[in-house]
Order: structure tokens, then C-alpha cells, then sequence
């Protein structure tokens, strides 16, 4: 493939003609001479083997090779002006990309009303949700994939990520009204070795029930599972088994008695959720912005 004499310069030369109408003007706006502008298209012209204008029209008339040569020109001088808007906005703080991934299904009922929040705020940055739920968003952080990852507890250092701490949240049992255990003031480990643990379709290590409190203990219940919230919650009413889930997921279902909730432990089961983000983007005002947000409103 022959490699093309096209440069930047010359493109730019294109479109001053085109607004200009002559050589001279041209020459000025692009700042060289006129001899030397006149260098530029005769090199084109002998690439292509073709005039670009009509010489002697006023104003100046591009030929077909010249038009679609002034085509390209346009669309390059667009294309690399937004990308120079989008490098100066995220080298300011003021604009960017924001690619979110998450590690929990029940993370959206907090973090669309953060992510409303923020758009209003921050405009220019281009907010998007990487694929809804994700289990592996700290490789998706790694491999330039996701540039915010909320997960689940503090992971370990990794090169190049950084990670700060967004909230702490209760994870409760959750059971019918009519489960003999919704007695109990708070349940145990053993409470759960007879019963059926409902849940979303995950491994038992993404689980805060089993990661920090089942497990430990060397209890593993039963697992039935369900894709979404609403229906652990209608198998739990139902009498087919209990649950553990964040008391942020189901306030509104405890409030009309649908199903209690009960502590995991005397003292409860506190968890953590972090964010993991590029250490180049981690001090930009904008990612600052979303996680203080995200703290507010949870």
C-alpha cells in the first residue's frame, strides 16, 4: 500500500481555501506563504494526479478530487477538535469519561439516585453503566475496561488501581412472619444449617451471609436461586426458605410486613462496599464528586 503525503497541515490548508476563496487569504490563515501553500498543492496534486481547483475562478472552485479531498478534511478537523475538547476537560477536571461497573445486584437502589445527582452537576462528563451487574469489576478497572468499580470489602493493593471506602451497611435475615425463627430476637450460624438459603445466582464467596458469617463457622446451607430481589423476597413470604440481604434493599418490603428482618449475630453483620478507580483518575475532581454523593446518599 502506497503511504499517503496527507498531513494535517495540508488538510487544514484545504478548508482555509475553501472558507477564503484564494490562495493569498488561505495562506494567511494558515500562516505561510503564499509560495509555500502553492508547494503544498502542487505535492498533492502530484500525488493524486490531479488538479484540486480550477485555476483562475474567483472565488476559487474546488475540482471532484478536491471536494472529496475537502470532505475528509472537514471531518478531520471535526473529529480532532472534540477530542481535543475531551483531552483539555479531562486534563481540568471539568469533563471525562465515567464508565461504572458493579459487583452487587442490589447497588443500583442507591446508585442511580447518585448517578441522577451527579449528571446535573457534571454535564460534560459522559456517565455510562458497564454491563449491569459484573464479577470481576476490579480486572475490568485493570484492563481500562471500567473506571469506577464498587466491590465488596477492601481488596488487595493491586498496581495502578486505587480504592477508597464508600459506606457501611447492615446485611439482615430476611424470613416470613410465619418462619418459627422470626421469633428470635437475632440468628445464628446454626440457625441456617437446616434451612434454604435463598439468593441471587453467585458464588458463595461474593455472598457477605456465607463470605462473613456462614462460612467462618463451617455452615452451607441449601441454596435456591432467583435473579431478582422481588422474587427472593415473594420465595421468602412463601415459606420456601430465608435470606440475607442489605437493609438498604428492603426497607420498603419490611415497612408494609411483607417479611421481617432479623440481625445476622448478637451484634449484627456490618459490611463494607469500596470503590476501585485508575490511580491517574482518582484526584480528578469529577470521580471526587460522585463518590462524596454516593456517601451522602447512603
Amino acid at each position: 500500500m502506497i503511504q499517503s503525503p496527507l498531513e494535517m497541515r495540508h488538510l487544514q490548508t484545504l478548508v482555509a481555501l475553501a472558507d477564503t476563496g484564494s490562495l493569498s487569504r488561505a495562506a494567511e490563515r494558515v500562516f505561510v506563504t503564499q509560495s509555500a501553500l502553492s508547494h503544498q498543492l502542487k505535492l498533492l496534486e502530484g500525488h493524486y494526479g490531479a488538479p484540486l481547483f480550477e485555476r483562475g475562478t474567483k472565488p476559487l472552485r474546488f475540482t471532484q478530487a478536491g471536494t472529496r479531498l475537502l470532505g475528509l478534511a472537514r471531518q478531520v478537523r471535526e473529529m480532532t477538535g472534540e477530542a481535543e475538547r475531551d483531552i483539555a476537560q479531562w486534563v481540568s477536571g471539568g469533563g471525562g469519561q465515567l464508565r461504572v461497573a458493579v459487583e452487587c445486584h442490589t447497588c443500583f437502589d442507591w446508585l442511580m439516585p447518585a448517578m441522577d445527582a451527579f449528571r446535573e452537576h457534571w454535564p460534560q462528563v459522559e456517565l455510562d453503566l458497564v454491563g449491569g451487574f459484573q464479577a470481576e469489576p476490579m480486572a475490568l478497572v485493570e484492563s481500562g475496561v471500567s473506571d469506577f468499580a464498587v466491590i465488596h470489602d477492601r481488596p488487595a493493593p493491586r498496581a495502578g488501581v486505587a480504592v477508597a471506602p464508600l459506606f457501611t451497611y447492615e446485611t439482615v435475615a430476611i424470613l416470613s412472619r410465619s418462619h418459627p425463627l422470626a421469633q428470635k430476637p437475632w440468628l445464628s450460624p446454626q440457625d441456617f444449617a437446616g434451612e434454604t438459603l435463598i439468593s441471587y445466582p453467585v458464588e458463595d464467596d461474593m455472598l457477605d451471609v456465607m463470605r462473613h458469617f456462614l462460612t467462618p463457622a463451617g455452615i452451607k446451607p441449601k441454596r435456591r436461586n432467583a435473579e431478582l430481589t422481588v422474587a427472593i423476597l415473594q420465595l421468602v413470604a412463601s415459606g420456601r426458605g430465608i435470606a440475607a440481604l442489605p437493609s438498604w434493599s428492603v426497607q420498603a418490603y419490611l415497612e408494609r410486613g411483607y417479611v421481617v428482618a432479623k440481625p445476622l449475630g448478637e451484634a449484627g453483620l456490618r459490611c463494607e462496599l469500596y470503590a476501585a478507580m485508575p490511580e491517574s483518575l482518582a484526584e480528578k475532581p469529577y470521580l471526587q464528586d460522585f463518590i462524596a454523593k454516593i456517601r451522602s446518599g447512603a
